[in-house]
């Protein structure tokens, strides 16, 4: 998604008349596109400022623009280092020329619905709201024509797409329509959430222009966990959705994201998400440890798994992965 709208902001400055510069210190703007996921993230901004002051005292004339996901608490400390924020509004339809031969990264819907308690997303990006089937179909077929080898859909939560313009066409349909556009390539989506993985979603998958390819976030295997997270199913319906996608895709590769430490996450429910990894075999998991993002639900709650402890975890499930990787 951020590489999406960085290719969506410079397409947009471009027309403006603006040209691309490999070197900072010859440029009249430099936009930072900010992720605010982690809090990790957020506070790497403050380590670029640096930089980026030091090229201003040699060009008093630079501009610096700050874009992505800002949370109103983070601009109010970062408007003084930047000269313009550039909402996510201004270029959330933009359509960029299709440059890159590789791949074209779509997005199909912005914002989330869902509020899961660790993610900053709905107060940045807002509610959903999905683009015309018709628009992402254009786009689609403009990237095909050009030759990329893979088109990416991309959404906060992709399988949530519902067409404005069209109520029947939600995302099973719009993956089959991709799939019919002629040109030797793959589509990818992501990120999906479990709880609407439906089996016409499953059945779109088949067709062979529908990469092998699947993350399906778990984020952990405990349901106390994942109550309180705000993921609406459990383990043992994550574990079902999997055993009927690999019954009727058996050469998928998986992929998840597990968060450790989640606040007031026990020994014990950590090794229930220890378990269903080892029984569902992934081919890849993200793991991250917990990190309080403020102004979610989850960062009221107490933080109370140390540093230590969390290190811990990500290294015995990381650890865990990888064997099976190599």
């Amino acid at each position: 998604m951020n590489k999406s709208d960085s290719e969506r902001i410079a397409s947009d400055l471009e027309k403006k008349g603006y040209k691309l510069t490999a070197k900072p210190e010859n440029a009249d703007l430099i936009v930072v596109n900010m992720c605010s996921v982690r809090q990790s993230a957020v506070d790497r901004i403050y380590g670029k400022i640096k930089e980026l002051k030091k090229i201003k005292d040699k060009s008093p004339k630079l501009k610096l623009a700050l874009a992505g996901c800002v949370l109103k608490k983070d601009f109010k400390k970062l408007k003084e280092h930047f000269d313009t924020l550039l909402e996510n509004k201004n270029y959330q339809k933009i359509i960029p020329p299709c440059k890159n031969k590789m791949r074209a990264l779509i997005p199909i819907s912005f914002g989330c619905n869902n509020y899961c308690t660790y993610c900053a997303v709905p107060y940045t990006r807002g509610n959903l709201v999905c683009r015309s089937h018709k628009e992402i179909m254009k786009e689609s077929k403009v990237a095909a024509k050009n030759g990329v080898k893979e088109i990416w859909l991309l959404g906060q939560n992709v399988n949530d797409y519902q067409s404005p313009t069209d109520k029947k066409i939600k995302f099973p349909e719009l993956l089959k329509m991709a799939s019919t556009i002629p040109g030797k390539f793959l589509v990818y989506f992501m990120s999906p959430n479990p709880k609407d993985f439906s089996d016409k979603l499953i059945d779109a998958m088949i067709d062979k222009k529908i990469a092998r390819c699947l993350n399906l976030p778990l984020q952990s295997g405990d349901n106390k966990i994942l109550r309180k997270m705000n993921r609406p199913y459990t383990f043992l319906q994550y574990k079902n959705l999997v055993k009927k996608i690999r019954e009727k895709i058996p050469d998928i590769n998986l992929s998840t994201d597990i968060i450790v430490g989640f606040p007031g996450e026990t020994k014990k429910q950590f090794e229930n998400t220890k378990k269903l990894l080892k029984n569902i075999k992934f081919d890849l998991a993200y793991v991250s440890k917990y990190s309080p993002r403020p102004g979610t639900l989850a960062s009221k709650l107490k933080d109370d798994i140390s540093i230590e402890e969390k290190k811990r975890r990500w290294k015995i499930l990381n650890k865990l992965i990888n064997e099976k990787q190599r």
